[in-house]
């Protein structure tokens, strides 16, 4: 079995975060570990509370993690300030994590701030050097690339700026694309389009960390880069499908992390 470790915030309504993280390895097959960065209190209508950990703590997390278990791949997500960043840079420098997906969460679903402005500059200058993987959604992408982006177009220009950050592979994903639901993947040479079926559901919450997750758990399988994306794109689509039905929470509910995909 795999060992997939998930570098993130928790998510107290269980919809996105840490639990997601952990439900997504856990169905796709493999072992899922996980260093907890910031706690929220969060529910499907938006986010009331952040508590970012110590600093320390989430350095002692990660020694006692990869001390002790070999990690196939690793994703992170909610790195909320650049204290974070910088630890969790330098302990994935120092345990030599190769597959590392980056999703970089900078907004919640329900429109909330959960990345400090302070922290984006290291955020390209110490974490984005390191991934495997970077996986933006368009507003991310936005940010780290400084152009407007409104069709596919300017998704590959974004995404050869943001590769310049020293990322592998960028995934810039276009799931709010008016024209299509299609992400682009760049590795610096080649680009290379997903399209899917778009889904029609208010229940959205966690597909960013879903797909991120997925993607870690297919690359910690050795599975190519455009291999692995795929598969985590057809689990995601399925999950969403299968959760429409869900009635969970008041707001954007969350997608039915339990199907096979």
């Amino acid at each position: 079995m795999n060992k997939i470790l998930t570098i993130a915030g928790s998510d107290s309504s269980g919809g996105a975060g840490i639990q997601a993280d952990i439900k997504t390895i856990t169905i796709l097959g493999e072992y899922a570990c996980s260093v907890l960065t910031s706690i929220t209190a969060q529910n499907t209508i938006g986010v009331q509370g952040v508590f970012n950990l110590p600093g320390e703590f989430i350095a002692k997390q990660l020694d006692s993690v990869l001390s002790d278990i070999d990690i196939n791949a690793a994703k992170t997500g909610m790195l909320a300030n650049s204290e974070i960043i910088k630890i969790v840079s330098s302990k994935v420098k120092e345990f030599n994590i190769e597959k590392l997906v980056v999703d970089p969460v900078m907004v919640a679903t329900s429109g909330d701030i959960l990345l400090a402005v302070e922290a984006i500059s290291s955020l390209k200058e110490s974490l984005l050097p390191l991934a495997y993987v970077v996986t933006p959604n368009l507003s991310e992408a936005e940010v780290l690339s400084g152009l407007k982006i409104s069709s596919i177009s300017d998704m590959k220009k974004a995404a050869k700026i943001i590769y310049g950050y020293g990322p592998k592979n960028v995934l810039i994903k276009g799931g709010h694309l008016i024209e299509a639901a299609v992400d682009v993947l760049y590795n610096g040479t080649n680009f290379e389009e997903f399209s899917a079926q778009r889904i029609e559901t208010k229940n959205t919450h966690g597909t960013g960390c879903t797909l991120s997750a997925a993607i870690a758990t297919f690359l910690g399988k050795n599975m190519s880069i455009e291999k692995s994306v795929w598969e985590a794109k057809n689990y995601l689509t399925h999950a969403l499908q299968s959760g429409k039905e869900l009635q969970i929470g008041k707001g954007n509910g969350p997608v039915n992390h339990l199907i096979s995909g």
